[in-house]
């Protein structure tokens, strides 16, 4: 029976559109709103994220070929990044570990918010279950076990969750133009490196939302209509190069292997317009609902969101990315195979999302320069970062993928090699040390801002 309680909770806790209801809901009635003001905005901040699920699922579909075809074009193997396949291999060993460690890690989050300076409530439900499959993993192999185990994944998922939109926010306020939201999804030292790397080579760069057409081609302002008619031509060169005989005999069923490959462009745009439609609904209804929570049970808190959220600011840097991204994957592939090391694969799904979130990042500090140059340098980092975390997932780590996304990396990389180090003993004084940390600076914070002897300037 408790196991079946803890499945129910999971479930909840890991679908981004019923947490964010659950957010709105609770938001709302701690604002004793009228009953018809919370149906309202729960179902549709319900709504605008199932919105977003459906455009991200017809943007996966429609990429999954486009990576079939890019493996057949050129031939080349290795393993390829993906959050969904390496945590669905994991859960059949880990799966009770992760479902607790993600379940009070988000408690952890909440206490984490409340009593330090990292205000941020991480809302991305399936990448906090992937974080927590992560640690399962980790700590497992460091030699932790029972309650010790989930007490140090819980503490150190919530610390992950509130310190990595944390260091995106300053490049959010740049790019929404308020502090009214966090960042939440774990690519975030990807996204902070192309803002970086925004500032240091876009001075006098234009926006890429500012990019002038000539008047006989003015359709293309309309950023569907210019990621539709991209993205034909890039499928179109990768059908040409895969071969009409591989995409009909194993992609298209039988359709010409062309107009296959124009229905996959034109519907990669579609889920794209579909996740902005989401993103608006979603922002309409989610920021004023959090505020009762924000002011109730954790004060000046941020709801922190997934990476579509940026989407609406720049579209046509959300196209650029993607490209630089996926350039960068091939440039670091071509540098691992001639270096001899694990050949990492440019996943197409995690250069989209990280990459397109990559050069609204680099646009919002570096125009055009920034998001070309800043998306190129993420796509380098994700290509890189795999390589060092493989050795730490223990048998997991000889599997054919491993996790995509930079922030997966980076804190698998140093916990695995922690643990390596000083052993379990040594990972749980790390962690439990971080936390107190910063619990310590948030109240000193506070204190330093309540001493009457401090004196505030008008």
């Amino acid at each position: 029976m408790g196991e079946r309680i803890l499945k129910l909770v999971v479930d909840i806790l890991s679908q981004p559109a019923v947490l964010i209801a659950l957010i709105s809901l609770i938001g709302l009635i701690l604002q004793k709103k009228p009953t018809n003001e919370i149906i309202k905005g729960t179902t549709k901040s319900f709504l605008g994220f199932i919105v977003i699920a459906a455009g991200a699922g017809i943007l996966v579909g429609s990429l999954e070929p486009f990576g079939k075809m890019f493996q057949e074009a050129f031939n080349v193997n290795g393993v390829v990044p993906n959050n969904e396949a390496i945590v669905a291999m994991a859960l059949t060993e880990y799966g009770s570990t992760t479902a607790y460690i993600m379940f009070f890690g988000m408690l952890a989050n909440i206490l984490i918010a409340r009593f330090t300076k990292l205000k941020y409530i991480f809302l991305t439900g399936h990448h906090t279950l992937y974080m927590a499959c992560m640690l399962a993993v980790i700590l497992v192999v460091s030699g932790l076990k029972g309650i010790s185990l989930i007490i140090i994944g819980s503490f150190a998922l919530g610390l992950i969750m509130a310190v990595f939109p944390a260091i995106c926010q300053p490049f959010m306020r740049k790019i929404t133009g308020n502090d009214n939201v966090g960042f939440g999804h774990f690519s975030s030292l990807g996204y902070v490196l192309s803002g970086l790397v925004g500032r240091v080579v876009g001075k006098g760069s234009k926006s890429t939302e500012k990019i002038n057409f000539p008047k006989g081609l003015g359709f293309l302002r309309d950023s569907s209509v210019t990621i539709a008619l991209t993205m034909t031509i890039l499928y179109l060169v990768i059908a040409l190069f895969a071969g009409p005989s591989y995409v009909e005999k194993e992609l298209s069923g039988g359709t010409h292997y062309l107009v296959f490959s124009v229905i996959q462009a034109v519907t990669f745009a579609a889920g794209v317009f579909v996740i902005l439609s989401g993103v608006r609904l979603v922002l309409a209804e989610i920021v004023p609902a959090f505020k009762g929570i924000s002011s109730k049970l954790v004060p000046d808190s941020k709801p922190a969101l997934d990476c579509p959220i940026v989407f609406p600011y720049a579209p046509n840097a959300v196209l650029i990315g993607f490209f630089c991204s996926f350039l960068g994957g091939i440039v670091g592939m071509i540098i691992l195979g001639i270096s001899g090391a694990i050949i990492i694969l440019p996943g197409v799904v995690p250069h989209f999302f990280t990459g397109a979130t990559a050069g609204v990042f680099g646009n919002a500090t570096g125009g055009i320069r920034g998001a070309t140059i800043g998306s190129f340098v993420n796509g380098l980092l994700i290509t890189f970062l795999p390589v060092f975390l493989m050795p730490v997932l223990g048998d997991l780590g000889f599997a054919n993928t491993t996790f995509s996304d930079s922030d997966f990396a980076a804190s698998g990389i140093v916990l695995g090699n922690i643990a390596k180090s000083f052993g379990a003993t040594g990972l749980t004084i790390t962690v439990v040390g971080l936390v107190l940390l910063a619990v310590l600076f948030g109240f000193f914070k506070k204190d330093k801002n309540n001493d009457p002897s401090v004196k505030v300037e008008a």
